[in-house]
């Protein structure tokens, strides 16, 4: 009971913590400090929108892409008509604010074998707080060696221009074939958006599209999770004995998405599809004890998952804070 009580309460403080490690991005309406012109070569303490995990020879920098004022969790992110209720008593169990909370963007530089691997963008645009945070973290944007683009919503492609010019001019772009085409040719007969327009199409010439399972650089593979988007990836990585899969927004929800087998979020094109992925991809995960990061878990949004029973209710266990 006391470790149960424990891990409850380390994600009852997930929500403050990763709301106070973001604050910079989050104050928007505030100017952005001037970053250093060039990265220290010491080591960058973690915090102030970036959060850096070494896992033998890899390492992953989880940067925040800042957040967005939430009004209600419920229904978004449990978007389960007739379960309501039981979501509400999750989130009042683990003490999870159900309004009045933020959405966070958590994009991840992957940093294995002299190669650097940027896993999505952020929103761009006066809200996205990436390339701030990036220079925070010592990274500056002509290191990245390639962008992998998990699915084609505006906050995972919002960052890959900057005044309509490529965010990351060296880097190699790279998305599944199928998911950028499911974008670049319209959903239903609808207009295609602007972020598409000119963060897709617009740069259709730098992306090498991949097929499911396909690889995007050394040690770093596709894995198909659809459901989310019809042809959504997340991403595993290896090195040695090491494992980590960044789920994108296959994660869903930190505590909803794993506590409750079945659900699904108000963006899930298929929601149905997108809960019976996450349940394959949550017990991969554990099965193979791999490190997992989630899009929109609060930051710094890397740790562990564990399962908590064989109905298939999992639960988030966050990497305890390292400072270097």
């Amino acid at each position: 009971m006391k470790d149960r009580q424990s891990r409850r309460d380390a994600l009852k403080l997930l929500g403050a913590a990763g709301i106070a490690a973001a604050a910079a991005p989050l104050a928007q309406a505030q100017p952005t400090p001037a970053a250093p012109a060039t990265p220290s070569s010491t080591p960058l303490q973690n915090g102030n929108g970036f959060y850096r995990h070494t896992a033998g020879p890899l390492t992953l920098t989880v940067v925040s892409d800042g957040a967005a004022p939430l009004a209600e969790l419920l229904p978004t992110w449990g978007a389960n008509p007739d379960r309501q209720a039981e979501f509400a008593a999750t989130l009042a169990e683990y003490g999870v604010a159900a309004t009045n909370t933020v959405n966070h963007f958590n994009p991840v530089v992957v940093d294995l074998g002299g190669q650097r691997t940027l896993i999505d963008t952020g929103r761009g645009g006066t809200g996205g707080q990436l390339l701030a945070n990036l220079r925070r973290a010592g990274i500056l944007p002509l290191s990245i060696d390639t962008v992998f683009i998990t699915h084609g919503h505006g906050d995972h492609i919002g960052g890959l221009t900057t005044g309509g010019r490529p965010t990351f001019p060296r880097a190699r772009h790279v998305m599944g074939r199928a998911e950028f085409e499911y974008w670049a040719q319209g959903q239903n007969g609808q207009p295609i958006g602007d972020p598409v327009k000119n963060n897709l199409i617009a740069l259709r010439d730098r992306f090498t599209l991949i097929e499911p399972g396909g690889e995007i650089a050394p040690g770093i593979t596709s894995v198909p999770t659809p459901g989310h988007t019809p042809h959504h990836q997340s991403v595993l990585i290896r090195s040695g004995q090491d494992q980590a899969m960044v789920l994108g927004d296959a994660g869903g929800h930190f505590l909803l998405s794993l506590r409750h087998p079945g659900a699904y979020v108000r963006f899930d094109v298929d929601g149905a599809q997108a809960a019976r992925t996450r349940q394959e991809i949550f017990a991969r995960i554990v099965g193979e004890k791999m490190w997992v990061t989630g899009y929109h878990f609060p930051f710094p949004a890397i740790g562990r998952l564990r399962r908590m029973d064989t109905q298939g209710a999992y639960e988030y266990e966050p990497t305890v804070w390292r400072w270097s």
